[in-house]
């Protein structure tokens, strides 16, 4: 008798088109439900707490999906495993309630985007994080964040998964935090997301920590007096770390 079962996903988005299933090059739906098959899976699309552009990682991704497995979760976290690339691991695996669903069941989703401050390249970490150049400001990407939280529009700041959906969003955490010399992480919590919301949330406040523009542009975004924010963080420095039931 098939089971529901939870499984969260680490992966390198580096080589991915996105989570989602592309019609043209690798998705890491594509891969997972690959590496089922051949464990007696038979369905048509497993299910995804959320996308993920192309380039961009995560670490607490959320699938489910129905399988009769008669092994236990380990058993079925080593097996699917060994079937995965190597850019992909099942970090966690579990039973689940019949109705679950990883992307309505979730209450929130926090990601974080990690940038670097250097003039020069460094090949060792650009694969993960945005070089910028010069330095922003501790304090002026603390005080860029403030206004973002809470319940907004963010029709500034991306676009709803289906055309007509709503832009209103409640972020419930946004904050910078510096972890090395020249390394900062700004982490966001949300109730949703929409497309590329991140991205635009970080290359703003990165433009207005440079000088760029003051903080109060943030709240005037947020008002739709400007429009679509033009800045747009490159994917390799973001990041799916959770996801909350």
């Amino acid at each position: 008798m098939d089971a529901r079962y939870k499984v969260v996903l680490a992966y390198d988005g580096s080589a991915f088109r996105g989570m989602q299933r592309q019609k043209n090059g690798r998705s890491v739906q594509a891969e997972v439900e690959t590496a089922l098959r051949p464990l007696g899976w038979g369905g048509s699309s497993l299910l995804a707490a959320g996308r993920t552009d192309a380039g961009v990682h995560a670490s607490g991704q959320v699938v489910a999906f129905d399988l009769a497995w008669r092994h236990g979760p380990q058993a079925l976290q080593r097996a699917l495993n060994a079937g995965l690339p190597a850019d992909v691991a099942a970090v966690g695996v579990g039973v689940a309630a019949a109705d679950f669903h990883p992307r309505y069941d979730a209450r929130s989703r926090r990601y974080e985007y990690r940038l670097y401050c250097q003039a020069q390249r460094d090949p060792l970490r650009e694969r993960y994080a945005w070089r910028v150049w010069p330095a922003p400001g501790l304090r002026r990407l603390q005080a860029a964040a403030r206004p973002l939280r809470g319940e907004h529009d963010f029709a500034a700041f991306g676009s709803p998964p289906k055309p007509g959906g709503s832009t209103v969003r409640r972020v419930l955490v946004a904050s910078w935090r510096k972890t090395a010399e020249d390394e900062f992480v700004f982490s966001v919590s949300a109730n949703g997301f929409l497309q590329r919301m991140v991205r635009r949330m970080v290359g703003l406040q990165v433009h207005i920590a440079q000088g760029g523009a003051e903080p109060e542009l943030v709240a005037e975004m947020l008002s739709g007096k400007h429009g679509k924010v033009r800045q747009l963080a490159p994917p390799q420095g973001l990041t799916l770390v959770a996801v909350q039931y």
